[in-house]
Formats: C-alpha cells, sequence, structure tokens
C-alpha cells in the first residue's frame, strides 16, 4: 500500500502549499487513485487525511543538438490534512 507514494515533491509552491494551506504534495504511481493515496497517507504518517486532488504532468520534449527525447511524464497529488496535523517531510 505505501509503495503508491514514491516520494514528496519539493517545489517552492509545494513548500507554500504545506506552510500556508497544510497540504502536502506527493510523487505517485500511475496506477494510483485517490483512495489508495489516502490509505498509504494515513499509514504511512499517521494522519487524516481530508482531501486528494491528483494532477497529471506531460512529458516535455527535450533536444541535446540533434538527439530529440522527452522528459518522462508523472503523477502528483495534493494531500490536505485534517486542521492542527502536519507531517514533517523536511526534518530540521
Amino acid at each position: 500500500m505505501n509503495l503508491m507514494l514514491l516520494k514528496p515533491h519539493i517545489s517552492e509552491k509545494a513548500t507554500d502549499l504545506a506552510s500556508n494551506y497544510n497540504r502536502y504534495v506527493f510523487r505517485v504511481l500511475q496506477s494510483a487513485n485517490k483512495i489508495d493515496i489516502k490509505r498509504a497517507v494515513e499509514s504511512l504518517y499517521g494522519v487524516n487525511v481530508v482531501s486528494v486532488h491528483i494532477v497529471n504532468i506531460r512529458s516535455k520534449p527535450r533536444r541535446l543538438g540533434r538527439i530529440v527525447g522527452s522528459t518522462p511524464g508523472y503523477k502528483k497529488a495534493i494531500v490536505g490534512l485534517k486542521s492542527g496535523q502536519r507531517i514533517d517531510i523536511l526534518p530540521q
């Protein structure tokens, strides 16, 4: 079940969501759905999940000289927690 979460997605926007809106962003498997993600976060971190939003990020074309390739696409989940709860993703 916890294999649905690949890793936390760390960016400026994700940090702002975590500190101001109590929402955390994770990269998840392409086959993951909202119910699986909710169960994985609740069992792994011991928190109550209120909402789960999923965003599919498309692959983007890239070039290196004549070589044409693409970055891989991925799926990320924005998980909202019950007020008063938090996840310590980056321990200080």
